[in-house]
């Protein structure tokens, strides 16, 4: 009678370990990503920016209507003609303000590194999705840099520019908040909320 062969132990192959990107990991992907990201914007930042030229031009004529005589648009300029006079020689002059509306979007290439440095699925739906809320911040920024420049170019004050003491300060805070915070500060707040499963994994034990 032939012996059954002993059967040979089952060997159970251990689970791929999953390894935990560390922020310094995730932050020199992020540097890698914005470089060569930043000089693609900048070629093309002046058509990017176009929507933020529109924009800004629809709030000036909304909430300042009665600065605003026209605007005109370039691909690298918006020109605000005011309906500010201040004397001149030979007479009166009305005040022309302008501004690049490239100035305050470089938050879109901030915002792709960090999306493409985290990886994971959907990136595509997240920067399209990222790039189009980014746009109202960034003509938000753009509209208090020529509000504040027909604030201070017009003399005489609160009197001459037909408001109060507290909306010029809110010009100038908001001129602060849209040229030092808001720029820098919304793309990551915005990566923040597209990513946010992945963000608690890197930045939480």
């Amino acid at each position: 009678m032939m012996e059954r062969p002993a059967e040979l132990p089952q060997v159970i192959a251990p689970a791929p370990v999953k390894l935990r990107r560390t922020p310094l990991q995730f932050f020199l992907r992020t540097v890698v990503c914005l470089l060569p990201l930043l000089w693609g914007w900048s070629l093309i930042a002046p058509w990017l920016a176009q929507p933020v030229s529109t924009m800004a031009h629809m709030a000036l004529e909304f909430w300042a209507s009665g600065w605003v005589q026209s605007v005109h648009k370039t691909l690298s300029l918006v020109e605000v003609q005011t309906r500010l006079a201040v004397p001149m020689a030979g007479g009166m002059g009305d005040i022309v303000v302008d501004a690049n509306p490239a100035r305050y979007a470089y938050g879109l290439p901030v915002l792709w590194a960090l999306l493409l440095a985290a990886g994971g699925a959907q990136r595509v739906r997240k920067l399209i999705g990222g790039s189009l809320l980014l746009l109202p911040t960034q003509a938000f920024s753009l509209t208090m840099d020529l509000l504040k420049q027909m604030a201070m170019a017009m003399p005489g004050g609160t009197k001459a520019l037909g408001i109060n003491q507290w909306q010029l300060e809110g010009i100038g805070l908001a001129y602060q908040l849209g040229v030092l915070v808001v720029p820098t500060l919304v793309p990551v707040l915005l990566w923040l909320w597209l990513d946010q499963a992945y963000a608690r994994r890197l930045l939480l034990k």
